[in-house]
């Protein structure tokens, strides 16, 4: 299967909205709208031009040279909590590490990815005759069986999301 999440579910979802608040017209040129993107300056190599002439995109923590330690100092600072990296709580990409944290940590949000995944694989066996089986594990195991403890090192199971994304999760 292809990555499309961050296409489909975070810059289709957001340019639709945007589109409508700026009140963009079909066929526009003109830029009316200002998206402002929150990666940090670790992270500059994220950075796109926007692919709507409507629009043009700001980076208000490159643009303070702003890392990801500056922001969470900032959100201590400020009395908020340390955020995980961003990420769906399904992603295939997440490191065992990840995983663990979800599962430990998060045990409501490790539930949601379990369910995600035999939801997935219902739909496939409905759809498909399950041709092929999606996991969300690389051991292709189900997430809710798989030892994460015995995969930490496992070099099969690499933390793929810093080079996977498309720049518009956050910090």
């Amino acid at each position: 299967m292809g990555r499309s999440c961050t296409a489909d579910f975070k810059i289709a979802v957001l340019l639709k909205e945007e589109r409508r608040l700026a009140q963009v017209k079909r066929g526009q040129k003109e830029v009316t709208a200002t998206t402002w993107i929150g990666i940090s300056y670790d992270e500059m190599q994220r950075m796109k031009v926007s692919r709507e002439k409507w629009c043009q995109n700001r980076w208000p923590l490159i643009e303070r040279r702003m890392r990801r330690e500056d922001c969470l100092k900032w959100m201590a600072d400020h009395g908020y909590p340390k955020p995980p990296r961003s990420s769906c709580v399904y992603c295939p990409f997440h490191s065992n590490a990840e995983w663990r944290r979800l599962r430990d940590e998060e045990p409501e949000e490790f539930a949601r990815a379990v369910k995600f995944e035999q939801d997935l694989q219902n739909v496939k066996r409905r759809s498909d005759g399950m041709n092929g089986v999606p996991f969300l594990h690389n051991s292709l195991m189900p997430l809710n069986e798989v030892d994460l403890s015995d995969y930490q090192n496992d070099p099969r199971q690499m933390d793929m999301f810093q080079n996977e994304c498309a720049g518009m999760c956050g910090v």
